[in-house]
């Protein structure tokens, strides 16, 4: 099935809204194994909006509207659908009951222009919205579809998902299943390069598309049955970790962090981290995961030299002789950490997350992380060139939970040293034969 996205409003094209809903739903009708051909952002008007409409309606077989279901003059988005498919609005009064009782619980009063809200297809289908005024509107003529869903994202994405979707997936008379594999390590391009000839699949279906720090694998399937579906989904994905390996971190979780304290509730132990650079996101994304306070009790953000010392017992010496950004001094505030939390492994980052602040020995995006766990650490030198302040922080977190995650399973962390307790840990100086 083939599908155009045309996202309704004046405002997106004045650039005052982001329009963030042509992303969700072009990555949703990726998962269902449908080909986005266009995707179109209109003002609010009737007569350009009929063009498009038209052109649209003749090539592809699916479009799905964002936007323009309001109750206001230049919300036209329905009326003119309705024209183009061949259908009329009919008040509805279930739906009228349902708008004033959201009004109520408001505390307002209805206006005359609302009751435009409540017209609804003669031969297509409402679709409910729990979440506003205004419902989704299903359209067919011919074997061609129009959805059409409201513009804010709190009201279409549950609105897709509950009522659009599974219509959708019962229309094309199958089940669709999805498995989302995320990868840590190589970049987009780097994964593409390796797997690239899997991508070309028509069942199961997989696309690519790139984090900041990770790389999001989805494979949908279509079969008769949702085990049918799931089964073809995860024989298809073996070719993906057979190619992969470890960089594949999990599968269908919202990030590293909830692999991470997956990880450790299942083995029993604890983790620690200090944070310069990354001031606290760290500690943050573990401890936005449900259950962490089993296995996370200590953060420690050190953004100053004397808190390194006081509270991590960085050697001043250190500090003085390599600097706060060094590969001594990540491995000095990990092991700082171990021993002040007692956890059974601690992590650090220190760096220089910029904008200003870089030298030439030094540049920004310039970050060391280290992984301690007993009497050796892990050091690890990032260069995150030409990125803004928030992308090193969070590519630095993100490579720091990956660290830890390695270390617990006894992975290879690829372009990290180890060092013991007690030696210089240099990360500039010859690499050891380990």
């Amino acid at each position: 099935m083939t599908a155009e996205i045309i996202a309704v409003g004046t405002e997106l094209l004045l650039g005052d809204i982001l329009n963030t809903n042509a992303q969700f739903l072009s990555q949703e009708l990726a998962a269902m194994g449908i080909t986005v051909l266009h995707q179109h952002v209109i003002g609010d008007n009737a007569g350009r909006l009929r063009e498009l409409v038209e052109t649209a309606k003749a090539r592809s077989e699916l479009l799905i509207f964002s936007g323009g279901l309001g109750p206001t003059a230049d919300d036209l988005t329905k009326e003119t659908v309705a024209d183009c498919y061949h259908d009329t609005l009919v008040f509805d009064e279930e739906e009228w009951d349902k708008i004033t009782a959201f009004f109520t619980r408001m505390g307002r009063e209805t206006t005359p222009n609302n009751r435009k809200q409540a017209m609804v297809p003669a031969r297509g289908k409402k679709l409910p919205n729990a979440n506003g005024t205004a419902p989704g509107v299903w359209f067919e003529d011919g074997g061609r579809i129009a959805i059409l869903l409201p513009g804010p994202p709190n009201e279409l994405r549950p609105l897709w998902r509950a009522q659009a979707a599974p219509m959708l997936a019962a229309w094309q008379n199958c089940v669709l299943h999805s498995v989302v594999l995320r990868v840590c390590g190589p970049g987009e391009s780097e994964v593409e390069a390796k797997v690239g000839h899997l991508f070309e699949n028509a069942n199961p279906t997989a696309a690519i598309y790139a984090k900041t720090g990770e790389v999001i694998i989805r494979i949908t399937a279509r079969a008769a049955t949702d085990t049918e579906a799931e089964a073809a989904c995860r024989e298809y994905a073996k070719n993906f970790y057979a190619l992969l390996g470890d960089a594949v971190y999990d599968e269908d979780v919202d990030g590293m962090e909830d692999t991470l304290v997956r990880i450790l509730r299942g083995q029993g132990k604890t983790i620690a981290a200090a944070e310069s650079c990354t001031g606290g996101l760290i500690s943050q994304r573990i401890t936005s995961v449900p259950g962490s306070s089993e296995v996370f009790g200590y953060g420690f953000v050190t953004y100053a030299n004397a808190a390194k010392q006081q509270l991590l017992g960085v050697e001043p010496r250190i500090l003085e002789k390599y600097g706060a950004v060094s590969s001594q001094t990540a491995a000095a505030m990990a092991f700082g950490a171990l021993d002040a939390s007692g956890a059974d492994i601690a992590i650090a980052s220190t760096g220089l997350a910029g904008p200003g602040g870089g030298t030439p020995d030094k540049p920004v995006g310039l970050v060391y992380l280290a992984a301690a766990q007993k009497n050796t650490v892990w050091v690890k030198k990032l260069t995150i060139g030409g990125r803004s302040r928030e992308t090193v922080r969070l590519r630095a977190s993100q490579q720091a939970l990956d660290m830890a995650r390695r270390l617990l399973l006894e992975l290879l962390i690829p372009e990290a040293r180890m060092f013991l307790r007690g030696e210089n840990a240099d990360f500039e100086a010859p690499a050891l034969d380990l």
